[in-house]
């Protein structure tokens, strides 16, 4: 199968690294195309970030739609432009923050999520919201780091994780840990192994979703790509 990975921001740098974790876990029959937006934000920070970052999404969409590819995924925890996208795509299109989600929902009573910036706690709150999940909703906690942070430095990035999640299982109740940001794909492993808690990598659980989502020809029965 053919999986097409759309990172929305433009940094060449975390495309690089979304690409070596996946390609460490997807299946060997899965070929992966994976590609960063040509114009908009270097990082996505913002709802403006996010904002910017939705037209040059859905052109690539709409590229991966004209090719033959099986699936896509939307590499950013914010889901920039995913309804849109689902909207006009005639191949499953999968969130890496709306499947974690879900895919937490199934692990434990509670998640809590480990968010780049205290500014961006409120719209991580609301995206759970938005999808009928907020009962399981432990937290949103802040790393204080900024995106670019948290790709260009890893084990800052896993200390603080690990300092905030403990936080969120002794004071919040959250029985999972939901990694929020593509900046911090493959760290779930070392993360939970420490923690000795689950601990989700919601690019991984996107990827591992669209394998089985192709296998099972869920496709999107609407979709007007051109």
């Amino acid at each position: 199968m053919k999986i097409f990975v759309i990172n929305p921001n433009t940094s060449e740098s975390m495309t690089e690294h979304i690409q070596e974790e996946l390609d460490r876990i997807k299946r060997p029959d899965t070929e992966l195309t994976v590609v960063c937006a040509e114009y908009g934000p270097e990082t996505i920070e913002s709802a403006y970030d996010e904002a910017l970052a939705v037209p040059p999404t859905l052109d690539l969409v709409k590229r991966a739609n004209q090719g033959n590819y099986d699936a896509i995924i939307l590499a950013c925890f914010s889901d920039p432009g995913l309804e849109a996208a689902k909207e006009i795509s005639n191949i499953p299109v999968i969130g890496i923050g709306e499947s974690s989600f879900h895919m937490a929902a199934m692990l434990g009573g509670k998640f809590s999520i480990m968010t780049t910036q205290k500014e961006r706690i409120f719209a991580k709150k609301e995206h759970v919201y938005r999808k009928g999940l907020e009962h399981f909703l432990a937290s949103v906690r802040s790393l204080n780091l900024s995106v670019a942070e948290t790709d260009a430095d890893p084990e800052k990035t896993k200390a603080r994780v690990l300092e905030e999640a403990k936080r969120a299982a002794e004071e919040d109740g959250a029985e999972v840990i939901i990694l929020g940001c593509a900046g911090m794909a493959g760290y779930a492993p070392e993360i939970e192994s420490e923690l000795h808690m689950k601990v989700l990598d919601p690019t991984a659980v996107a990827l591992k979703l669209a394998e089985a989502m192709v296998d099972l020809r869920l496709g999107n029965k609407k979709g007007s790509a051109s």
